[in-house]
């Protein structure tokens, strides 16, 4: 791959966006990855993320053979062992004593055999997945309203809308790509922006209207619009009384809970202005698309929030149009694909469900030996199962439980007991790896064939590019090869993705006369060639569509829905507090949510020095209010606590977050940090109907943990963290840099120093200040930077980019090796501070030196002297508070 023109297309593995790639390789050896021009859903454009794949495609940190209890093991042996207890155990205890935990990480084909084992030949609908986390009340609205899990709306939609409301969702982080053509269709079309969140985050740097709701309260906030709409008369009544059923219902429903504008502003906890002013641009504006995420699906009331966005389109009549209706955002970049083949316990393939016909129909299809009948446990009351006994052997695939579901403490513990636990992934930095009797190393991205589905039912092709290390095999073709040693090899005899993703479309169109959304007729005869060479498309898939760049039908734009009477279904639904019980003890509400540059628990993300520097540490974000309140400063450490557990993290202070209020992200984990993992906190509230967890309003504490010192370590080669109270470690460049607190000294840091990196002998320097309790040391080897070490307790520890800087040195005389010791750069230039544009790595110095020096005054101004916030976009919030600060002071 020499050029562009030779450049493999592919699809980013990150959010659900489905951005394309085009990636090349270049003379080192090394991979290039750039935004595919060509592809519908960014055409070219990438977030800070997608810009520093290359930096993940290293093998450090990859599984690489199979593991039976520790030890290296043959395929066969690994397969057949894991095949055999299966077999045991489904002879002695049933077949709903195996588990399956999968993940929205991996292929739709990979998905398809695993749906299909599970449901079709073990005969247990036990298989679930991560994608459960994300948007399973989405799929439990969709089906309420539509019949179907559709989602009826495009990114074009968004683009063409005159009115957006973006409800729970930080797309600027956790959708960047999508969000920068929101702003650019913003600024040529003159749309408008709502945004609804309890954290003004920087999706609110576009908003016309912002408002602050208090957490839980989004049904009530979307019934009163419901009730407004209703007595001003904003109705399509021909659409209403022609397509819908149980309007007057849902309408009394709303009425009866009291809906009037003061009320609503009450209990939402926002100015009854900016709720009248919402309702108002809501009503006159015909073309509006509302969308939203997790700030919606992460609830024990989940599926009743999806319902009333979705009334409100529906008693408009603003679906089915273009620029009109709701829009879920998923959060991973195949949970869809997952949903199409019935990767939820409580659905079958091809978004079929367990009704006798379906069960039936796909038993015939699979010709299935052993077809389930019913759903399955989902995630939580899985490993509930797991943890009781009942379900004595677990297949966890390319997810990582023990950090990302609620109550971990108890996940971790069930994972422990369960007798029989085979874990497949491709890191050996997966938390979950800890209690797994069988590892089976599996292939990753760049490695792998097969498609993904993206937010709005776009299917693009992922496509290898690199060789897979050491034994790693796809997905796929560990789970037929599982089947086969089972004994169902003929029905899992494929000889690539490209057969499964054919049998799958198949699936789609069998005894499908226009009655099931999912629909990919149009694929079912695509030879390998073709599926090599297929192009995105959004499905349904008609039989007859030969040109798929021609328009495709909208769905819903004649008023038929998926329901048995074909009328969309208005829902009822009751705003209900959530199960928060706040108190003395635990007086704040704890959020949680994603940042920027970072991904799930960083078995990729965290291994991209580029990405690892813009939030570098856990950390709790707070109102200054509150951190007051509480005896808490900005870059002190403290502990947040709830009634399960504590974890200790940084302190962030924000005024954009709702007083009372506090956030804390999800990726960190035991491998990269001591004590960070959130879901530790979290109870395992579920939404009755869909089974997703409340994980946006845990009550907890804030209190102060005061070390007695702090340091930085930064080696050349990673090395354990020592046993202290308190350690992050990072990627760098060349390095791995570790920041770390205790309450305790050693007797001589000097020592304390060296053991870092025993059984090694390098050259010393170090500088000492017992009176302010500050140590610095560094080791060479050969004139080489080896290892620095920082110690005080008053914090005054380096820029780390500089630090970072130092190992990229060939060699270092006298000067430069004091140098290392004084910790910064006699050229305040040299010192970038903390990182703000990752796609350019510039800091926050770097910023404030320009917008001094050269009297910037604009995002476009920066980008233009130093490039920030031209690229992914998603620094130019922070860049604009820098610039709006410098202009007040």
């Amino acid at each position: 791959m020499a050029d562009n023109a030779d450049a493999i297309r592919t699809t980013c593995p990150y959010c659900g966006v489905g951005c394309g790639l085009r990636v090349s390789e270049n003379k080192d050896g090394g991979f290039v990855v750039k935004g595919d021009p060509d592809h519908p859903a960014n055409f070219g454009k990438l977030c800070s993320k997608g810009a520093a794949l290359a930096e993940t495609l290293g093998d450090e940190n990859r599984l690489r053979f199979p593991l039976v209890d520790g030890m290296r093991s043959r395929w066969d042996d690994a397969l057949n062992h894991v095949a055999m207890t299966f077999k045991n155990v489904i002879r002695e205890y049933g077949p709903d004593a195996v588990a399956f935990y999968v993940s929205g990480q991996l292929m739709t084909e990979a998905y398809y055999v695993a749906n299909k084992l599970m449901k079709g030949f073990i005969g247990s609908a036990n298989i679930d997945t991560n994608s459960r986390l994300c948007m399973s009340s989405t799929v439990a609205g969709h089906k309420r309203a539509f019949g179907s899990d559709t989602v009826p709306t495009t990114y074009r939609d968004m683009e063409t809308a005159d009115l957006v409301v973006i409800v729970g969702s930080n797309m600027a982080w956790c959708h960047p790509v999508l969000y920068r053509r929101l702003v650019e269709s913003r600024k040529k079309n003159g749309t408008r922006v709502v945004v609804i969140d309890p954290r003004k985050t920087a999706t609110s740097d576009i908003a016309d209207l912002y408002l602050p709701i208090k957490p839980g309260t989004d049904v009530k906030l979307f019934n009163g619009l419901l009730s407004h709409l209703a007595a001003k008369g904003i109705m399509d009544w021909d659409f209403t009384k022609n397509h819908t059923s149980g309007f007057k219902h849902t309408a009394m429903e709303a009425y009866l809970e009291g809906n009037k504008m003061d009320g609503v502003a009450e209990i939402c906890d926002i100015p009854e202005s900016r709720v009248r002013e919402f309702f108002e641009m809501f009503a006159t504006t015909e073309k509006t698309v509302t969308v939203f995420s997790q700030g919606i699906n992460q609830s024990s009331s989940g599926t009743d929030k999806v319902n009333a966005i979705i009334n409100v389109h529906l008693m408009s009549g603003r679906i089915g149009k273009p620029g009109q209706g709701p829009l879920s955002l998923t959060g991973q970049p195949n949970a869809m694909g997952g949903r199409e083949v019935g990767g939820l316990a409580n659905t079958l393939a091809a978004h079929m469900d367990f009704d006798a016909a379906s069960v039936d129909r796909v038993k015939r299809f699979w010709s299935a030996p052993n077809m389930a009948h019913a759903p399955g446990l989902k995630a939580v009351d899985m490993f509930a199962a797991v943890k009781s006994g009942r379900i004595k052997a677990l297949w966890v695939m390319a997810t990582n439980p023990a950090v990302s579901i609620p109550h971990s403490l108890n996940i971790r513990q069930a994972i422990r007991q369960c007798p029989f636990v085979v874990v497949s992934d491709c890191s050996t930095r997966s938390d979950t790896l800890k209690d797994a009797d069988v590892v089976l190393p599996a292939a990753t991205w760049g490695e792998r064939d097969g498609t993904v589905t993206n937010s709005e039912r776009m299917i693009s092709r992922q496509r290898a590019f690199k060789k897979a290390p050491g034994e790693a095999r796809p997905d796929w073709r560990i789970i037929c090869d599982v089947a086969g040693f089972m004994g169902y090899q003929p029905a899992f005899d494929y000889q690539g993705a490209g057969e499964i993703f054919a049998e799958h479309a198949a699936l789609s169109a069998f005894e499908n006369n226009g009655d099931r959304d999912f629909n990919l007729s149009g694929l079912t005869g695509l030879t390998k060639s073709g599926y090599d060479g297929l192009e995105p498309v959004r499905w349904p898939v008609a039989p007859d569509a030969k040109d798929r760049s021609a328009p495709q039908r909208r769905l819903f734009q004649d008023g038929v829905f998926f329901t048995p009477d074909q009328r969309a279904r208005f829902v009822p639904v009751r705003y209900a507090p959530p199960p928060v019980d706040v108190s003395d003890a635990f007086p704040l509400i704890l959020n949680t949510g994603r940042v920027r540059d970072q991904w799930h628990t960083m078995t990729r993300s965290g291994s991209s020095p580029m990405l690892a520097r813009h939030r570098m540490e856990p950390f709790v974000e707070m109102h200054s209010l509150d951190a007051k309140r509480y005896g808490l400063r900005a870059g002190g450490l403290a502990l947040v606590k709830s009634p399960l557990a504590e974890i200790c993290v940084r302190v962030r202070i924000d005024n954009g977050i709702r007083p009372g209020t506090v956030f804390t992200p999800i990726h960190w984990s035991d491998t990269n940090t001591a004590n960070a993992v959130v879901c530790k906190l979290i109870p395992a509230n579920v939404d009755a109907l869909s089974g997703q967890p409340e994980l946006k309003t845990t009550p907890v504490s804030v209190v102060a943990f005061d070390p007695v010192w702090s340091g930085l370590v930064v080696t050349r080669r990673d090395v354990a963290a020592p046993q202290v109270d308190y350690w992050t470690k990072t990627a760098g460049k060349g390095c791995s840099l570790m920041t770390l607190s205790g309450s305790g000294s050693p007797e001589s840091w000097q020592i304390w120093a060296e053991n870092l990196v025993p059984g090694q002998t390098f050259d010393w320097i170090s500088y000492s200040d017992d009176s302010r309790s500050i140590h610095r040391f560094a080791a060479f080897k050969q004139d080489r930077l080896e290892l620095v070490v920082f110690i005080s307790k008053v914090q005054d520890l380096p820029d780390f980019g500089w630090i970072e800087q130092q190992f990229s040195e060939h060699s270092m005389d006298a000067a430069m090796r004091s140098g290392v010791l004084a910790g910064k750069s006699a050229d305040p230039d040299m010192n970038k501070g903390a990182l703000v544009c990752s796609c350019f790595g510039i800091g926050i110095n770097q910023l404030l030196n320009a917008i001094a020096r050269e009297g910037l005054i604009s995002v476009d101004d920066v980008g233009r002297v130093l490039k920030a916030g031209t690229n992914c976009g998603s620094c130019r919030p922070e860049i604009q508070a820098l610039l709006e600060n410098r202009q007040a002071a």
